[in-house]
């Protein structure tokens, strides 16, 4: 079966909520094995929504709708799909008497507009809301399937996962079955390049790549009526992979890289703290939301200006008059400051230029050193990073994420 997800609302046009829902349709209907291929988004308008719905029905086996389910005059959803599909409305006894007793638990009257919520079109499968006033339904007719939900995801997702979807789950007895590789480190089109033989031999396991935020997600998808068979042909073409990307290759689970080096070091129990100066705290509350985390990191010390370098690091003032808070040598007594100072396995530090302005021809913008500091020595990473303020700032937590990471891998370390 191939679906639509078509969103109605005009507040998600005008850009005054995000369309959360169709992310979560959309997932849950690939676990399942339904293809999705269309997104699209309405208005509050009847007959803009009878014809974006027409051309849905025209080309999706299935469309699920979310949104226009309320009492108001502007929520006209279940209307124009009873018109198209040739269907009366009728009143649900069970969700009126559903809608009574709500009202009456919250001590407030039910009013004529909240009434019509309790109707829908003849011969529908009611789904039940027990989250909201506004239940949905399904409507089969000529091997078409409409599914209306309501807007609000708190409402919208308790009726998908346990009514539409065990629903679907009857009817088809595919699945789709996929892995997420992340990769940093690689560009994607690099990335691409390298997997290019893998792409143009693909046959029932397909690749693709595609980058978010630094770093690149490989999805590597089969269909099939046996999970275990799809996870063995998923095995297969993944291994292959692994051997090409080697240890830029920082999860198969669909995890980011700061979930990775937490787990990592909580595991090897090697503790660390950190001293920021261009990431401003970003990267200690990038870790600190891994639950655990206090039993290894210590502390992490925003060290902005020259004198909270010097004053909380240690960091000489002979080596900034020299070198600046730019650079190499900087960055490296950072790293030895906070682990003396934490008593720490691990010291880690970051100073960079992320802009817009305060760069030179010989210190541009998105010039960033990151260091580390262990009982074996210290190692110093210089970056030249590229994109406004908030893209370097960002690298520059994956690049000391990703520093760790390759540190706790070589074993000699540990």
């Amino acid at each position: 079966m191939n679906a639509e997800i078509l969103a109605v609302g005009t507040e998600l046009l005008m850009g005054q909520i995000a369309n959360t829902n169709a992310q979560y349709i959309s997932q849950r209907l690939n676990d399942i094995g339904i293809n999705v291929y269309y997104h699209s988004v309405v208005g509050d308008n009847p007959a803009r929504l009878k014809s974006v719905l027409q051309l849905a029905l025209s080309r999706s086996d299935v469309v699920i709708m979310t949104g226009g389910l309320g009492p108001t005059q502007d929520d006209l959803t279940k209307e124009t799909v009873a018109e198209i599909m040739g269907r009366k409305l009728v009143l649900h006894d069970e969700s009126l008497k559903r809608m009574e007793d709500y009202f009456k638990k919250l001590n407030r009257p039910l009013t004529k507009n909240n009434i019509k919520q309790a109707y829908f079109p003849e011969n529908c499968i009611v789904v039940r809301n027990d989250n909201g006033t506004a239940p949905g339904c399904i409507i089969e007719k000529e091997n078409k399937i409409v599914v209306m939900l309501p807007g609000p995801p708190s409402e919208m997702k308790p009726m998908l996962d346990d009514t539409v979807i065990p629903y679907f789950k009857s009817r088809t007895q595919e699945k789709i079955v996929s892995k997420y590789l992340r990769v940093f480190g690689i560009g994607e089109s690099l990335l691409e390049e390298k997997l290019m033989h893998l792409i143009e031999k693909q046959g029932n396991v397909t690749i693709a790549t595609y980058a978010k935020d630094g770093e690149v997600t490989v999805r590597i998808t089969t269909k099939s009526t046996d999970e275990a068979e799809a996870l063995r042909e998923l095995a297969c073409v993944q291994k292959e992979i692994a051997e090409i990307v080697g240890d830029a290759l920082y999860s198969d689970e669909d995890k980011e890289l700061y979930q990775v080096v937490g787990e990592m070091l909580i595991q090897k129990g090697v503790t660390i703290a950190f001293a920021e100066s261009c990431t401003g705290g970003l990267i200690s509350s990038v870790i600190t939301d891994i639950p655990g985390i206090s039993a290894v990191f210590d502390r992490a010390v925003v060290s902005y200006s020259n004198k909270a370098k010097v004053e909380n690091l240690g960091v000489k003032q002979e080596t900034l008059d020299k070198f600046g808070a730019v650079s190499m040598e900087t960055a490296v007594e950072m790293a030895e400051g906070i682990r003396k100072v934490a008593g720490t396995d691990l010291g880690l530090s970051v100073t960079g230029i992320a802009g817009p302005d305060g760069g030179t021809e010989l210190k541009p913008v998105g010039l960033v050193y990151v260091a580390l500091a262990s009982k074996n020595g210290t190692v110093c990473k210089e970056l030249r990073l590229a994109g406004n303020r908030r893209k370097i700032r960002n690298n520059t937590v994956l690049n000391a994420f990703d520093m760790i990471r390759r540190w706790l891998m070589n074993e000699n370390n540990n």
